[in-house]
């Protein structure tokens, strides 16, 4: 077991839900699955296959012999036609008609596609439960101040509620691309060898309304609508590319919730889950790393730069196909999905399970907001007859000689104080002080919050509660 390289993603970081959708049993069975639908859907338009024959076909859907298959295999050096010879070790007498006028394809790409909806519903679950999660936060944190960054410096104070919206609106417009690829994914279904349905065609003796209800019939038994109108040997691969494009969408998402967490984090206004036991630092005893949210980021950019795989290889496709796909894809589409999953994952531990520390967002709240009341100040004193442009004289040096002292010396804000006493400026220090109630400088952040969880969340929450309630497990 550990002499053998093996996958993170497995062993550290995916849910056994997903690695169970991109799983051998879980191909292999669906590759059974299909045969058994193309021998029904044919034997349905008159070819001579026998219910007995099917019968033995479904008895032996699961009970795989991957040692025999893999043994195949290195004899033919061809997959499917190795689970051919295995399947029809165990169906002897269905063995003449398995895969009768398919070509490889039929297995292989209609279970890819089976595959990535199995896994676009399980990110979409999961997807939906982060959602649940960031409203609880936003519901419970809506109207508590806190200072907003632009630049990464001081800007008009936000909620910290609000400031969530911004993360929640992203998960929505992921959501929003998700539903739609859901949507529009069609089978691959029966199409031969080029895309053309040749070898049906003679196996109805040229009756190409057959071939046509050969497609549907097969799409449907496989839970589908439709099959893709065209195909080549494969499905176009531009399929694989906006399947793996919402992946990468949630992964930007993420990595941008995970940035923001990470600077909270160095500003001590938020701590990610820690367990009592848990060790931030070998070195540092002292230390609480965000290694949830830096885990995050880690996997958006692996996920970010796999979309380069399906990129390139829907464009180098060659006329109906090459096979300079297989083995890219083989890697990049289930690891895009085990990689969201665990992502999805993360997000939701560290929304649900993490720290804000509202203590310390009124300090730095405190010394900001002087500076932030200056143009109230100056406005009320112009009010009681004072110049204007003398005053934003005065400030402008005020604010200058602070700031340099706190830079310079560490010392505190003493705006206030120096304006107090700056005979320039009508009011008294308790004057001042009443123009600093930080709710005065937050807007309508509390209303936007409320707005965006009643118009635009929790009618998704109700559209999906059926989804809620899913599992999150953090193995290290």
């Amino acid at each position: 077991m550990h002499e053998s390289y093996r996958n993170p993603l497995c062993s550290r970081y995916a849910s056994r839900t997903m690695q169970h959708i991109f799983s051998d049993d879980f191909k292999f069975s669906t590759w059974r699955k299909l045969w058994v639908a193309l021998a029904e859907s044919e034997q349905e338009l008159g070819l001579p296959i026998t219910d007995a024959q099917i019968r033995q076909m479904r008895a032996h859907i699961d009970d795989i012999d991957y040692d025999m298959a893999a043994a195949e295999e290195k004899r033919v050096r061809h997959d499917v036609m190795a689970h051919v010879h295995t399947f029809g070790a165990c169906c002897p007498d269905a063995k003449p008609i398995i895969h009768l006028g398919a070509t490889s394809c039929f297995v292989g790409d209609n279970t890819d596609i089976i595959q990535m909806r199995e896994g676009l519903w399980q990110v979409r679950r999961l997807l939906v439960n982060t959602l649940d999660a960031l409203a609880e936060f936003m519901e419970q944190w809506k109207d508590q101040p806190t200072l907003a960054f632009t630049h990464f410096q001081a800007a008009q104070p936000t909620t910290v509620g609000k400031r969530a919206t911004l993360w929640a609106h992203d998960l929505l417009m992921d959501l929003e691309r998700l539903n739609f690829e859901l949507d529009h994914l069609k089978l691959r279904g029966c199409k031969g060898t080029t895309g053309t349905g040749a070898s049906f065609l003679e196996l109805f003796h040229g009756d190409v309304e057959k071939v046509r209800e050969l497609d549907q019939r097969v799409t449907e038994k496989m839970g589908f609508s439709a099959a893709y109108p065209v195909t080549g040997q494969t499905y176009s691969r531009k399929v694989d590319f906006q399947v793996l494009a919402v992946l990468s969408g949630i992964a930007q998402s993420a990595a941008k919730f995970s940035n923001d967490i990470r600077l909270l984090s160095h500003l001590k206004e938020f701590d990610e889950p820690f367990e009592s036991g848990q060790i931030g630092s070998s070195a540092m005893a002292y230390k609480r790393n965000p290694m949830r949210s830096e885990r995050i980021a880690s996997l958006s950019r692996y996920v970010m730069c796999d979309l380069l795989n399906p990129s390139i290889t829907a464009a180098t496709q060659w006329f109906e196909r090459t096979l300079d796909d297989s083995a890219n894809r083989r890697i990049s589409i289930p690891e895009a999905f085990l990689a969201v999953d665990a992502i999805l994952q993360l997000y939701t531990n560290i929304v649900t399970g993490g720290t804000p520390y509202p203590k310390v967002m009124e300090r730095h709240l405190n010394e900001e907001l002087p500076f932030m009341a200056t143009e109230n100040i100056m406005m009320d004193c112009v009010e009681r007859g004072g110049d204007r442009q003398e005053l934003h004289e005065a400030i402008r040096q005020h604010s200058v000689a602070v700031a340099k002292q706190m830079k310079l010396e560490g010392g505190s804000n003493d705006l206030l104080d120096r304006i107090a006493a700056d005979d320039r400026f009508p009011m008294s220090r308790e004057e001042l002080e009443s123009l600093l109630d930080v709710h005065k400088f937050t807007g309508c952040a509390k209303e936007q919050t409320e707005d965006f969880l009643k118009k635009c969340v929790r009618p998704v929450l109700e559209e999906y509660k059926d989804l809620l309630g899913a599992e999150v497990s953090i193995n290290v």
